[in-house]
């Protein structure tokens, strides 16, 4: 169980070392192709786009093959076209790569959320959050890795092939030691290919759509906030995003001990609670250290939410554990799509107070549904 347990971290892992890489370097991929920040917008967007739309199918292709090769598939095709970013001839092909690279993430987070199930399972103890502790350092040491590569003055190409290379090592010794889990030919599955929440997971779908709206506008609108609002300086501006982040890894680290202890409900409400007091307290006294100290409450608060939820929704009976993870996984992401630009319209109609006070109603919201929760272990 130990090593399927490593290697269900190392998919974590890489998914957050890739990507951080690929991000930090953002600018450098805007001079490559002359765009603007509309046009990196756009590319971004396809991103994400791709991930939404193959996340409501990736329980069905997963009770077809299997998370185990779904996980190794799309991992593998991940590492294949993430090195291709620098060589595209023209904005509209990188905008095709990137939504193919949303098509594989959204099929990878789905998948290797259904092989830490089914580990959590085997240890029947609560370990979920471990595993997105796990995602959280990789975009630590992938930022760090950029900004390596970045002072070295290494170009984006062997950049990324050298940070893909090792990647796909660590792909190849994951590659015997996840769960071997086989599609039943015994089970039939003649349902649509896509399926909406059935009721018993709809409170969890906005528990974690709130979630991940939530982050999603932490992590885009953290040092506009800092900067505009807060009046801080543009050296210290960027600490409110680090104590956020860093709260959240916290968060994760220590996660399992807490829900063995307090629950699944309790640690859903005491987030939420977390999450509401933190934001209120950076909107009603918006000085850079008192936001700073705001904003990782805040992610100390949402941290475990969303691994919380993913577990609860591979773990139901109703559904097969690749189908209730799509779910929910599908509503959260949608969440983290939409939040970012829903916080900057409502920020240029009215303020980014007025905007970050919204997500502080969700926050309001994600913690009266998790006190409606019922769970075994609350």
């Amino acid at each position: 169980m130990l090593r399927n347990r490593i290697a269900v971290k190392i998919a974590f892992f890489i998914n957050g070392f890739i990507l951080a890489n690929w991000v930090s370097r953002l600018p450098r991929i805007q001079e490559l192709y002359d765009a603007d920040n509309g046009e990196i917008g756009l590319v971004l967007l396809a991103t994400s786009f791709g991930a939404v739309l193959a996340m409501p199918f990736a329980g069905w292709v997963i009770i077809k093959n299997g998370s185990r090769r779904i996980t190794l598939l799309t991992a593998i095709f991940y590492c294949a076209v993430v090195p291709l970013i620098p060589w595209m001839p023209n904005l509209q092909a990188l905008v095709v790569l990137y939504f193919l690279m949303g098509l594989a993430t959204g099929m990878f987070d789905v998948a290797m959320n259904s092989q830490a199930v089914m580990v959590e399972q085997n240890y029947r103890r609560p370990i979920m959050t471990s595993f997105h502790a796990l995602f959280s350092i990789g975009m630590m040491l992938g930022a760090w890795s950029a900004a390596w590569f970045n002072d070295l003055d290494i170009d984006l190409a062997h950049h990324l092939a050298w940070v893909v290379g090792a990647s796909l090592l660590a792909v190849a010794w994951s590659s015997g030691n996840l769960v071997h889990d086989k599609p039943d030919p015994a089970v039939k599955h003649d349902g649509p290919l896509f399926r909406l929440p059935t009721p018993s997971l709809i409170n969890i779908g906005i528990i974690a759509f709130c979630c991940m709206m939530g982050e999603g506008a932490m992590a885009e609108w953290t040092v506009n906030y800092m900067e505009n609002i807060a009046l801080s300086s543009k050296s210290l501006a960027p600490i409110g995003l680090s104590a956020f982040a860093s709260a959240m890894t916290l968060g994760r680290l220590f996660g399992d001990q807490s829900r063995m202890v307090l629950g699944d409900r309790k640690m859903i409400v005491i987030g939420g609670l977390l999450a509401v007091t933190g934001l209120s307290l950076a909107i009603a006294l918006p000085q850079p250290y008192v936001s700073i100290a705001g904003f990782f409450l805040v992610g100390l608060g949402l941290s475990s939410i969303v691994p919380i939820a993913y577990s609860i929704a591979g773990s139901t009976r109703e559904l097969p554990s690749g189908v209730g993870l799509a779910m929910v996984t599908t509503v959260g992401y949608a969440g983290f799509l939409v939040g970012p630009p829903l916080i900057g319209f409502i920020a240029n109609a009215q303020t980014l107070r007025v905007a970050l006070a919204l997500v502080a109603a969700l926050f309001v919201l994600m913690t009266i549904l998790g006190i409606r929760y019922k769970s075994k272990a609350s």
